[in-house]
């Protein structure tokens, strides 16, 4: 009888997890999870914002090839793509397109003549607004 008693309880042991065990899992796969997923995050618009800041001194050394060109920066960014009527210095497409808007999608701030030097180009963040903080920071050709 003993071992007949002995027998049950292992091969109940062997059968599998309980529910409370297995939620127990779940919970801690997602509490992981979580962690991971704001991390991830953290890092893609950390990379954007650097990635913007490198996109703001290459835009201003084509604003510069242009003015070489032309005697003067271009009163748009968008005169870097498309030639401008009365710019008769322009020799090709300085930017592409896609130059002209930063990685989290929004235009450029452009201004010429500028308030720091002859133009200003200004990366505006993650928000796209004037101001803020960590990714919402402003980033300028002049910085």
């Amino acid at each position: 009888m003993k071992y007949a008693f002995a027998h049950r309880n292992i091969a109940r042991r062997a059968a599998g997890f309980s529910l409370l065990e297995m939620l127990a899992v779940i919970v801690l796969i997602g509490i992981v999870a979580g962690i991971v997923v704001n991390q991830v995050g953290t890092n893609v618009d950390k990379g954007k914002w650097n990635a913007g800041k490198s996109q703001v001194s290459k835009l201003a050394m084509q604003v510069e090839s242009y003015a070489l060109d032309n005697g003067s920066p271009p009163a748009k960014l968008e005169d870097l793509v498309t030639k401008p009527s009365g710019a008769a210095g322009w020799k090709s497409p300085y930017a592409k397109e896609s130059d002209l808007k930063d990685p989290f999608g929004h235009q450029f701030s452009y201004k010429a003549p500028g308030e720091h030097g002859d133009f200003d180009i200004v990366f505006l963040g993650k928000d796209g607004k004037a101001g803020g903080e960590n990714y919402n920071a402003d980033h300028g050709n002049w910085q």
